[in-house]
């Protein structure tokens, strides 16, 4: 057997949940980032609240919010947390909607997970309202830009 191991599988192959009730609870912030590219009539239809089905960011922004909270439903050996805050942003581009959400926990296990899940979810959310006037939209760009807190420290991604 080779020297790399998986913290997700047991002595025998098998996916387990990680057991981290010897972990002492800390604070651990994550950060992620991603962009819906679309064309500019629609980025401009969502910056003037244009779009028929309504405030689009508005929307997406409490999906992030949801998805964040629920991430432990979604990923399979996810461990279900007390999320303690999820900020949701958005940054309109010409040819794009740039999204970052930032979640905080204090907890044995961190947040990447539930700042990935949000953002994705988010991005769909602004795909799902705006398909009907833009069908070649793009997501794209989904990353980790930040984490802290926990044995592994700080990482933030070089821009």
């Amino acid at each position: 057997m080779s020297e790399l191991s998986f913290s997700h599988l047991d002595p025998m192959g098998h996916a387990r949940m990680v057991d981290v009730t010897p972990k002492e609870p800390s604070h651990r912030r994550a950060v992620a980032r991603c962009k819906v590219f679309m064309t500019p009539a629609t980025t401009t239809a969502i910056a003037n609240r244009e779009m028929k089905k309504g405030d689009v960011l508005a929307v997406a922004r409490v999906a992030g919010i949801q998805a964040a909270k629920r991430t432990s439903d979604m990923i399979p050996l996810c461990h279900p947390l007390l999320v303690g805050s999820v900020s949701v942003n958005f940054d309109i581009g010409d040819d794009h909607v740039a999204v970052e959400v930032s979640v905080e926990t204090v907890d044995r296990t961190g947040v990447e997970m539930e700042a990935l899940h949000a953002c994705s979810v988010a991005a769909l959310t602004i795909y799902d309202m705006c398909k009907s006037a833009d069908r070649a939209m793009v997501i794209g760009d989904l990353a980790l830009w930040e984490k802290t807190g926990g044995r592994s420290g700080v990482y933030r991604r070089d821009p």
